[in-house]
């Protein structure tokens, strides 16, 4: 996949109401994860949650977000193994629902790797809550893999394991709404 310098012609796309195929979506997030100007990333953002974004742009943007990641490889044996992520940004100022549910999902015996974050564009992210309760979030790969064999349960920190997500964080803040990132 060749990447383009510029998000223009995706921009232009959503302008005229038009959905974009899986490769663009595809291409679109990977200049996001690779630093593109926040200017266009707002842009794109903005008009995908306008028109509504589809499976299949959706689809893209988690093949870009897999090919930018840091990956947990986790033993063969752990063939079930369950995450629970809140959208955050909702609006509904509830608790941290998914956090209290993996919680409880572990207490009855499911093995969880939970993905999560600091607070972005809600009161209380998942990091949050489990600092607070005196867990350490930001463990390597290697060490979520190990926390999983040992306990059956482990948190995968955000920025460790996607941090080229650190280039988004600061215009979904500036945004302050609910992006496909949610």
């Amino acid at each position: 996949m060749s990447l383009n310098t510029s998000m223009k012609p995706y921009i232009e796309k959503l302008l005229e109401g038009k959905d974009l195929t899986p490769e663009e979506s595809q291409n679109a997030f990977a200049q996001i994860l690779q630093g593109a100007d926040s200017h266009q990333v707002s842009a794109l953002l903005v008009l995908l949650r306008a028109k509504g974004e589809t499976p299949a742009e959706i689809s893209g943007m988690a093949k870009a977000m897999l090919s930018a990641c840091e990956a947990v490889h986790l033993h063969p044996h752990n063939k079930k193994v369950l995450d629970i992520v809140g959208t955050g940004g909702d609006g509904a100022d509830t608790i941290n629902i998914s956090t209290a549910a993996v919680v409880l999902a572990a207490a009855a015996g499911c093995i969880v790797a939970k993905a999560g974050n600091r607070s972005v564009s809600s009161q209380c992210g998942s990091a949050d809550v489990l600092e607070a309760l005196g867990v350490v979030v930001d463990l390597s790969p290697k060490e979520i893999q190990q926390c999983v064999e040992e306990t059956g349960i482990a948190f995968m920190f955000a920025p460790v394991n996607h941090p080229a997500m650190k280039h988004v964080v600061p215009v979904r803040k500036s945004l302050d709404i609910r992006t496909v990132f949610n």
